[in-house]
């Protein structure tokens, strides 16, 4: 049988019963839509996990401190716990540490704010100078904490975009020079950062940015830090970096053992290859519960299929007692199927990129459609056309023609 009268058999085939057709391609359109969609947001949410991490800084090796564990505790009381962290060292790391180009000492935690009335209630920062650097921040107005300002304990303020709408008002634009309150201590306002968007755990628009000497005088009242953030000088040497500065902290806080270390190093890559994991699996969870549906339709297929065979049987009859052969009958009833399948995978990839733009435009979830996964829909419903269309083109090239010119 030629391809061109093969391809018009099917056409003719498939367009005799449409509804049914119509029908049973809807259940492979709806399988293949769902797993383009569901891969679609699981990939976007790991593009997004990745950019807000790598948006916190550039070869970003951070120290945080870990489970408190006194002389004899068998019980550690949590990561977190620990206080001991301190300017010095901070200072010590940036000095001894080889392959460092900047280190931003952070004290943070959330205060009241208020300005004529209005207020709230958001993170506060204590840093230094190099914090712009280490943290990839920029300012729009003003300028940003400067060294002088920490060594005088300045009760100076600069603030996220967030924070300005807040107690100012959206679209203000004299923020520059004002006073606001910080848990009843006023500071001055000299800076205002540009908008970056927020990762969930640090949004840096929401934020405000004192001196960490002040904000460790006036607020925390003690000499301790949350959080080190180490700038290497290159990627390559964040490993190193990473481990010098473990090395470092083990000797300055007296510990021997590591295991019992009061504080935490992270190494940023390894920050993104873990959360880059966890939403991979997250992507494959989704594909794969909405791959169920296109089992379902492949089933639809095969039913319809058998249903098809049984109706012309009379049909394959006659066809083999002029001459068709089993191929041939083999060959027509398993293109029906593909190209059913292969018709409903090309409306599901329709279809699943809307339901993507649908939640990307008015869900603001970022969604990425990705070749990869177009191409996997049209493989799978190609071979969800084989694998459940083989059967019943089976049964009908192995009809008898005697039979089958019989049957009623």
């Amino acid at each position: 049988m030629k391809a061109t009268d093969l391809f018009k058999e099917t056409i003719a085939a498939l367009l005799a019963n449409k509804v049914r057709s119509g029908l049973t391609a809807l259940g492979i359109v709806i399988g293949i839509g769902s797993v383009i969609a569901m891969i679609a947001i699981g990939q976007g949410s790991q593009s997004a996990i990745q950019s807000n991490i790598q948006s916190l800084g550039a070869n970003l090796v951070m120290i945080m401190p870990g489970a408190q564990r006194g002389v004899g505790m068998q019980v550690s009381q949590g990561a977190g716990s620990a206080q001991n962290l301190t300017t010095e060292d901070a200072t010590a790391i940036a000095q001894e540490v080889s392959f460092v180009q900047a280190v931003a000492p952070e004290l943070s935690s959330r205060y009241q704010v208020i300005y004529k009335g209005k207020n709230t209630n958001t993170s506060i920062v204590g840093t230094t100078a190099a914090y712009p650097s280490v943290r990839n921040v920029q300012i729009s107005e003003g300028v940003f904490i400067s060294d002088q300002d920490v060594r005088g304990a300045a009760k100076v303020a600069v603030l996220g975009p967030s924070v300005r709408d807040d107690i100012f008002g959206a679209g203000y634009s004299n923020a520059i020079g004002q006073t606001i309150r910080i848990n009843k201590i006023n500071f001055k306002v000299i800076g205002i950062t540009q908008a970056k968007g927020g990762s969930g755990f640090s949004n840096q628009d929401d934020m405000i940015f004192i001196p960490v000497s002040t904000d460790q005088k006036f607020l925390a009242g003690a000499d301790r830090l949350t959080t080190i953030s180490v700038q290497a000088s290159a990627q390559s040497a964040m490993a190193q970096v990473q481990q010098q500065v473990t090395d470092l902290l083990l000797a300055r806080h007296k510990i021997s053992d590591s295991s019992l270390a009061d504080f935490n190093v992270l190494n940023q890559t390894d920050i993104v290859a873990t959360a880059s994991s966890v939403a991979n699996t997250f992507t494959i969870l989704l594909g794969s519960v909405a791959a169920i549906s296109l089992i379902v339709g492949g089933i639809g297929i095969m039913n319809m299929m058998l249903t098809t065979v049984t109706e012309r049987t009379r049909e394959i009859g006659l066809r083999k007692a002029i001459g068709a052969k089993k191929k041939d009958i083999n060959l027509q009833f398993l293109s029906e199927a593909v190209l059913l399948t292969f018709t409903g995978g090309f409306f599901g990839v329709v279809v699943g990129w809307l339901i993507a733009f649908g939640f990307s435009k008015f869900g603001n979830i970022l969604t990425k459609v990705s070749l990869p996964s177009i191409a996997l829909a049209f493989g799978v419903s190609s071979v969800i056309g084989i694998i459940f269309g083989y059967y019943p083109a089976r049964r009908a090239a192995n009809l008898n023609p005697i039979e089958a010119l019989r049957y009623e």
